[in-house]
């Protein structure tokens, strides 16, 4: 037992020693790196911030988005403890147009599933938003195409690390539209509220603001211009001085209350045809009564106006021409029916999927223009702004569904899992709690024994993989390391069920319960010694000192992995296949051949030495040991008698797990139940044979 508390020890301090380094926050990468992951003809801008987020420009060098890194901003750690970085890169409307893998640590693409998989993952991002609803997995409960979710597919077996990289993808794809994105909404938007009426006069949309009117004189046209070239380019400015230059009415009409106030009825009905068939397009009647006019001679009707435009929040609106023919309702003004007469009247319509919220404030902006010279004129320009504003109750919103957190989303999809186990797991600790003697006494306990082996196998195992590695303790502690979040271990619901009742019997056992009751391939090496006893293949038992070192080697590679864990990171996955679970139990032996050959020869070796993985080789068993100092109880019974004179005990136990004292190692001991069967059994426990032939011979004397 000293030496195991001193290796215990020794390992503790090695962990604490490794904690107390400075861990080295991600850089994010260089140009050098990022720009090959940069599709032409978009190119890689300026950095931005000290966080990795770069420009995207366009093929003609202007700004058309964002690309980053989503470890410096989200580093969620993966089942390895190291974050997934991918890159992202988004337009100026918040749209995905690529998400690239850039590196990863994940157990189960390192070695194991391809990682081809993985990499087409992240293709499922372009062209969605980041307002969409997005979610990994299958609908649940029946959502079909009119759910407001947007689903991505997961990966068979993988689902859990994919979530991790969605959440990271999410949470900097976020923080980079609030900080430089500011006009994306984080919602879907407003759209017109189809049910919503009001009765309203022209006379009602203007003295409630619902309709915007812009008037600019000739005089404060002069004085825009004052001290630029074309200041005295507009000679009918200076003549009259007071005439109206701009005179521009504004006003939405996607609700059909404000459009019936509006337009006429032949008008009204062909915009309601008009919206049914472009059920996302807003709107917007812009009407100008001046002398300056909406468009150019230029202008092609159905494309979008050259002397307007518009913003939302500093991103720009894009609008176009519906090709509606206007025609007023008989109540407006008579110069707004002359305008409407001569043309300088426009339906103009936007995508509200491009971010255009109808219901917040926007800006329309009309571009004064004068020329300067008769022969090839040099243009100039002012742009005036018109904002603009709807009242919120002419719009509804679309309900936003917020996705339950991935952990609920793992819990729910495996629902039915889950109770299996919870009831399998709650039946096993209390039988074993309060009736492991009767059931160690059974005439039918190793068929018991080997039927709760064999669910551990199968549905545990083959089915739920809930084979616990090495791999979940040294992700905790490279996660304390680094001061990260533990939130990964919720995406596993299943193993960490596992996890918690091996927990709660390190209290009750020490090891015993998970490597002897709950542990996959623990159970696989079990079923291969058997075979090797039915096929009467001779069996090998290292004798005791042999059986002393050859358990010390456990820790050994328990200490390397904890080193690499600290030193050389990226080495720590290739080492943790040590364990062949991965092989055995997670792809059920489908892999590369020496990862199957591996676990297949230490199947073999099982069936000549008992469980010789478990007791001398495996890492997590080391961690496992340990745990098994911290039990509350020594809960095999002894007799004085035990180990001196009988060693009936000591001789059966498979794991060498009693000392010659009698004295049981629970650090070794894998709770068969052999010798508490012995000690409850008067035809094998030496003590009660003897006691009950001493009865006899006194009953006999008398």
């Amino acid at each position: 037992m000293s030496g195991i508390r001193c290796i215990s020890a020794c390992l503790l301090g090695a962990i604490l020693w490794s904690m107390s380094l400075i861990a080295a926050m991600a850089e994010p990468l260089t140009r050098e790196v990022l720009e090959p992951y940069i599709v032409p003809p978009m190119s890689l801008g300026e950095q931005i911030n000290d966080q990795g987020v770069w420009q995207l420009l366009n093929s003609g060098g202007a700004e058309a988005g964002y690309v980053f890194e989503t470890e410096p901003m989200a580093p969620l750690p993966g089942f390895s403890g190291a974050a997934i970085n991918m890159l992202v890169v988004l337009d100026l409307d918040g749209r995905f147009l690529d998400v690239q893998l850039i590196s990863h640590n994940e157990p189960i693409f390192v070695s194991g599933l391809p990682e081809k998989l993985f990499y087409d993952f992240f293709k499922q991002y372009r062209g969605h938003s980041i307002s969409d609803t997005l979610v990994v997995g299958s609908p649940y409960g029946g959502g079909g195409e009119g759910s407001a979710l947007v689903y991505l597919d997961g990966v068979t077996k993988g689902t859990a690390s994919v979530r991790i990289a969605h959440e990271s993808i999410l949470a900097a794809a976020l923080q980079v539209a609030r900080e430089k994105m500011g006009g994306i909404s984080s919602g879907p938007p407003a759209y017109p509220d189809p049910e919503y009426r009001e009765d309203l006069t022209w006379d009602d949309l203007v003295a409630q603001g619902i309709v915007t009117r812009k008037v600019v004189t000739n005089a404060e046209m002069d004085v825009a211009f004052d001290g630029t070239l074309w200041e005295d380019d507009d000679p009918e400015a200076k003549a009259d001085p007071n005439g109206i230059y701009l005179d521009l009415w504004l006003v939405d009409i996607g609700a059909p209350s404000i459009a019936e106030a509006v337009l006429s009825p032949s008008s009204f009905d062909e915009l309601q045809g008009f919206m049914e068939i472009a059920d996302t397009d807003e709107p917007v009647l812009v009407i100008e009564a001046g002398r300056h006019g909406l468009v150019t001679d230029e202008f092609v009707r159905n494309t979008a106006p050259n002397l307007i435009s518009a913003e939302q929040a500093g991103f720009p609106i894009a609008f176009r021409d519906s090709d509606i023919y206007v025609e007023l309702n008989d109540a407006l003004p008579n110069e707004l029916h002359n305008a409407v007469y001569d043309g300088a009247a426009l339906i103009l319509r936007t995508d509200r999927r491009l971010g255009f919220d109808p219901a917040r404030d926007w800006t329309l902006k009309v571009k004064a223009l004068r020329e300067h010279g008769s022969f090839q004129p040099e243009i100039g320009s002012i742009t005036l702004d018109v904002p603009h504003v709807t009242p919120e109750r002419f719009y509804a919103r679309p309900e936003v569904i917020k996705p339950a957190p991935p952990w609920v989303d793992a819990l729910r999809n495996r629902a039915v899992d889950l109770i299996v186990l919870g009831v399998f797991l709650v039946g096993l600790v209390a039988v074993l709690l309060v009736g492991q003697n009767r059931l160690a006494g059974s005439r039918w306990f190793t068929p018991l024994r080997l039927g709760v082996l064999a669910f551990v196998v199968g549905f545990i195992g083959w089915w739920g993989q809930g084979q616990l590695s090495i791999a979940t303790p040294l992700a905790v502690a490279r996660t304390a390391l680094d001061g990260g979040s533990f939130a990964f271990l919720l995406y596993d619901p299943f193993s960490l069920v596992v996890w918690a009742v091996t927990i709660v019997g390190f209290v009750l056992w020490g090891r015993g319960l998970f490597c002897g009751w709950l542990c996959p391939f623990g159970a696989l090496q079990e079923f291969a010694n058997h075979l090797g006893r039915l096929l009467r293949v001779p069996q090998v038992e290292p004798n005791a000192f042999w059986d002393a070192q050859l358990k010390n080697l456990k820790y050994v590679v328990l200490a390397v992995l904890v080193t690499l864990m600290v030193t050389a990171p990226v080495a720590l996955d290739k080492a943790i296949e040590v364990e062949p679970f991965k092989t055995a139990i997670t792809t059920f032996f489908v892999r590369e051949w020496y990862y199957v050959a591996y676990a297949v020869g230490l199947l073999v070796l099982s069936m000549v030495l008992f469980k010789g993985f478990c007791r001398y080789l495996c890492p997590l068993g080391a961690v496992m040991a340990i745990g098994g100092l911290v039990r509350g109880r020594d809960w095999i019974a002894r007799r004085a008698e035990c180990g001196s004179p009988c060693q009936l005990c000591k001789v059966k136990c498979s794991y060498g797990a009693i000392k010659k004292t009698g004295e049981i190692q629970y650090s070794e001991c894998f709770q068969c139940l052999d010798c508490v069967a012995i000690h409850d059994d008067t035809r094998q426990c030496v003590p009660l044979i003897l006691a009950a032939k001493g009865r006899k011979l006194g009953v006999a004397a008398e």
